[in-house]
């Protein structure tokens, strides 16, 4: 299928089956046997980064029983597509809706997630009737992968941040047949919807975040609202290093990460492990508490053989770097519905509220950073009461 997008684009659209060759598979099983392991540090657990012991343990499941023809029959059991816009091909899922009048939603993953943070919604939210659920809930669900991540291509130029991707999926949208759309995200997700939302209002029936970054002046914070943000500033110091590094020289890193197997998980699972509500009974964080080690592994796995850990990295070079012209989106004045979750960057409600139309709210104890795996129930409900809100 083809056609023509905004300002007179050539657009074509393709199915796509994800096939791995064999030879890419035995070269990861001979990395991953020539692993070169740094010495333990002083000191258990993740204080340090990633628990040394814990990253072995899934080493050995990795090489041992991880079996990715098995969960690529599975990504594939989604209807995948390559849709080229403007000549750049974005990998996305397109699940029709089933019911009497389907609306498209599109959702955003962030870093360093994929396409598959969503596997769990798809089709409750494509599908209600299947799960119990309204048919006038449904929703034809569009998950494309950000701009070199994972199965889509990296942008051939620089300066590509969230701005130049909300266009990107307008006319995604736009050539699979919808001039307005739902949109949801968190994460550089969030980024992309707010982005949507103030760029092209006319084209967005609303806005679904579960993650939202208002302006925030310290000066004008009440004594509650100052504590929480001295608080988000200590989390900072203490877990951005990753953002201050990869906003001023991800190249560097991108070497390392595209070589090594372990290297690779060990950068991304500290995230996994830090940003998702996983602390056990001990108090000890630890993210198989939350997710199967097939769930960690494959998203791994899709950075692996993408070779896309350099390129969604640089993703924060665009946006927060030198010379980047990215700005956190003034206030949305789409139809908005906010969910948040246990995640240290969510403000209070009181701070959302003059920034956005607030239709609805909504705060979880249970979930964390990928909400859409960790608590898909909580994640596909509230899509739905937001949508409704704006019928």
């Amino acid at each position: 299928m083809s056609g023509s997008g905004a300002a007179g684009k050539t657009v074509t659209i393709r199915d796509f089956t994800i096939a791995v060759p064999d030879e890419e598979l035995d070269d990861l099983r001979r990395r991953l046997e020539a692993t070169r392991w740094p010495g333990p540090p002083h000191g258990a657990g993740w204080q340090q980064g990633t628990d040394f012991v814990w990253l072995q343990s899934l080493y050995e499941y990795w090489k041992q029983r991880f079996d990715w023809r098995a969960q690529e029959r599975f990504l594939n059991s989604f209807p995948n597509k390559i849709i080229s816009v403007g000549g750049q091909d974005i990998h996305c899922v397109v699940a029709p809706g089933r019911g009497p009048q389907p609306r498209p939603l599109v959702l955003t993953h962030g870093w360093p997630s994929s396409f598959y943070e969503f596997y769990k919604v798809i089709v409750p939210l494509s599908d209600p009737v299947s799960f119990g659920g309204d048919p006038t809930d449904a929703f034809d669900v569009i998950v494309p992968s950000l701009p070199g991540y994972g199965f889509s291509e990296a942008p051939a130029t620089s300066g590509v941040g969230p701005d130049q991707i909300a266009d990107l999926w307008v006319d995604l949208v736009a050539e699979l047949g919808y001039q307005e759309f739902f949109a949801h995200g968190g994460d550089w997700g969030a980024a992309v919807t707010a982005s949507l939302a103030t760029r092209h209002p006319d084209r967005l029936l609303g806005a679904h975040f579960t993650m939202f970054s208002p302006p925030i002046d310290p000066d004008t914070l009440n004594a509650e609202d100052k504590e929480w943000w001295d608080e988000l500033q200590a989390y900072r110091d203490a877990e951005w290093g990753y953002v201050h590094l990869q906003r001023t020289k991800p190249q560097t890193p991108a070497f390392a990460l595209t070589d090594s197997p372990v290297g690779l998980a060990a950068w991304i699972l500290e995230k996994w492990c830090r940003w998702s509500d996983c602390v056990g009974e001990s108090g000890e964080r630890d993210p198989l508490l939350v997710y199967s080690a097939e769930e960690l592994l494959t998203n791994v796995a899709i950075y692996w053989f993408t070779g896309s850990i350099g390129s969604s990295i640089r993703l924060y070079y665009e946006s927060f770097g030198p010379g980047s012209s990215y700005r956190v989106p003034s206030r949305v004045e789409v139809p908005t519905g906010v969910s948040t979750f246990k995640d240290p960057n969510a403000p209070p409600r009181r701070l959302i509220e003059p920034w956005c139309d607030l239709r609805h709210y909504a705060s979880f104890d249970k979930g964390g950073h990928f909400p859409a795996l960790e608590n898909p129930e909580a994640v596909i409900s509230e899509i739905r009461s937001f949508a409704r809100t704006v019928r």
